[in-house]
């Protein structure tokens, strides 16, 4: 495993880590070879360097390596750590001690995690996670509108803002990793104005109103209404106060 360039256990003791970068890369499973299954995973901190970095033993067969991109091949996932492992691993390290139903935006222990089409990996992973400690480079994109895709595919956003290429031929996690965390420090990097409340979705916020209220709330005017509201978009530029 050291030849390949893979660090297999958690760097637990770098505990100062506040922004992760993930990355995964997918093999194929199912009758026709279309069904993702993670077979490499890439973890790193804000400075680039590797956290954890391993080959994962999906837990349904592969039918199709995908060598062309992956570089993958059978004898790499032969012993490879079972990926009920490897879940466990990245879930414990994100949280860092903090109960899953604990996190929020702000503060506390879990850290911020970072990537490109993060859903997917986190699901190929079986990782939850909260949404208000994830950044990713993307929303949902609809599979059916191409130019979408290609313009907010992670080869694309690195040409356009980072100025160099990925993703040529066998692709490497750690280099998703690197992209998606210095598009993230460039964003982060822009200065907008603070909200001293928090967002309507952080769960300190959330139900601020009883329900022997609603009756009030009804009878609220708009602008009243407006006034007290709280919005759900957050600038990643936040992330440096936090």
């Amino acid at each position: 495993m050291a030849n390949l360039g893979i660090q297999d256990d958690l760097k637990i003791d770098d505990n100062r880590a506040r922004v992760v970068a993930l990355a995964c890369k997918m093999v194929g499973g199912g009758s026709d070879g279309s069904l993702d299954l993670c077979a490499r995973v890439c973890l790193i901190d804000e400075y680039e360097k590797i956290i954890f970095h391993t080959y994962v033993k999906p837990h349904l067969p592969v039918t199709n390596y995908r060598y062309e991109t992956t570089g993958i091949r059978l004898e790499f996932l032969r012993d490879a750590e079972p990926l009920r492992q490897v879940q466990r691993k990245i879930q414990d390290y994100l949280c860092n001690g903090e109960p899953i139903w604990h996190i929020r935006s702000k503060g506390g222990k879990a850290r911020i995690l970072v990537g490109h089409g993060l859903d997917h990996d986190l699901k190929s992973l079986e990782v939850e996670y909260p949404p208000v400690v994830i950044r990713q480079g993307y929303g949902k994109i609809s599979s059916t509108d191409e130019t979408s895709k290609l313009s907010n595919s992670l080869k694309y956003l690195t040409k356009a803002y980072l100025g160099y290429d990925i993703q040529a031929g066998i692709q490497d996690p750690y280099e998703d990793c690197v992209a998606t965390m210095r598009l993230y420090t460039r964003m982060r990097s822009q200065r907008h104005k603070v909200e001293d409340y928090p967002l309507a979705s952080d769960p300190q916020n959330r139900n601020n109103f009883a329900a022997w209220r609603q009756s009030e709330l009804e009878r609220m005017a708009p602008e009243k209404m407006l006034e007290i509201s709280r919005s759900d978009y957050y600038c990643w530029c936040l992330d440096s106060s936090s």
